[in-house]
């Protein structure tokens, strides 16, 4: 959290707590240390401060503001190794893509068939995947800021989207619904208040006020756009969310979402979790509809979930805006 100390001085203040002496001693630690005084001083001086021989740093720190702590823990006569490596880079991912955007990171989860389809049916709600895949994704709203689904997943679904058993967390979840168009029922589980949870937050398009009023009373409401907008620009409500300080989003919108964020070059990554069934007839839903289609990935992670397989890939950005 803001203003509180960074990793590398509590790893030091519990170091004197054991008294451990920890002059000579090598560190490991995931990004580079700090070199900027902010709300806290620069942690290269405490690594400085406590005559550390070496440091092992897993990633620069793709801040320009904060980066340069390596180059001045050389000039001190410390020994520092940067490994440039893939999994500490995975790990700043989100931060490291949200730095200087304007909007959040955003990670988008869909769950399909072996042939790629969401649902047997138009407006049918149906369960695709087990116990440990659903476990994965609860893991994955504690780890971002804020958790979106579109308004269309709300009326079928009804979902609540809270982590179960309730985590311990320094900054409330926040829920959002993204709406095109036409609000959602106060009713649904989504906007029962939650110890932890943030008001949730509706996207609506500016020039819909008068509809989305009755909502204003059970969430946090922000219309986006121009106040003749009738429908949601989704890359302006994103910016909308990261003006209230969302840096990172995990969508968990359906098909059609799905398909408009990746349209508009909107997704970091993509985590498409497959279920050993097979959904194929005359009304099943594809998982993206064909619009969503053009796009590079680059997969780097496949692991399996109970019955499940979880596959997690970067988009590839386009060239010359190809």
């Amino acid at each position: 959290m803001r203003g509180e100390p960074h990793a590398e001085v509590e790893a030091l203040r519990d170091a004197a707590a054991r008294r451990n002496d920890v002059s000579g001693a090598t560190l490991y630690v995931t990004l580079e240390p700090c070199n900027h005084s902010g709300a806290t001083p620069p942690c290269a001086q405490a690594l400085l401060d406590a005559q550390l021989a070496r440091v092992v740093v897993g990633v620069l720190d793709p801040n320009p503001t904060a980066a340069g702590g390596a180059a001045r823990l050389r000039a001190a006569g410390v020994a520092v190794v940067v490994a440039d490596d893939p999994w500490a880079r995975s790990i700043v991912e989100e931060f490291s893509l949200a730095l200087g955007s304007a909007r959040p990171y955003l990670r988008l989860k869909l769950a399909a068939s072996i042939d790629a389809c969401a649902a047997p049916a138009p407006g049918q709600r149906h369960w695709l995947t087990g116990g440990e895949a659903r476990e994965y994704v609860r893991e994955l709203r504690c780890i971002h800021d804020a958790v979106l689904v579109g308004a269309k997943t709300v009326r079928i679904d009804d979902p609540a989207l809270t982590v179960r058993p309730p985590r311990a967390r320094r900054r409330p979840y926040v829920r959002a619904i993204a709406c095109e168009d036409a609000p959602v029922s106060a009713e649904h589980a989504i906007f029962q208040t939650e110890a932890g949870y943030a008001p949730t937050i509706v996207l609506a398009p500016a020039g819909a006020r008068e509809a989305f009023s009755a909502l204003e009373d059970v969430a946090d409401v922000l219309y986006v756009g121009s106040p003749e907008a009738l429908k949601l620009d989704l890359q302006l409500a994103l910016e909308a969310l990261r003006a209230r300080g969302i840096a990172s989003v995990l969508c968990e919108g359906g098909p059609v979402l799905g398909a408009r964020l990746i349209e508009r070059d909107l997704v970091d990554r993509l985590d498409w979790l497959v279920a050993p069934v097979l959904l194929g007839g005359p009304q099943a839903v594809p998982a993206l509809p064909v619009s969503a289609q053009g796009r590079t990935l680059r997969f780097d992670r496949v692991e399996r979930l109970g019955p499940d397989v979880l596959l997690s890939a970067a988009f590839v950005a386009r060239e010359n805006g190809v």
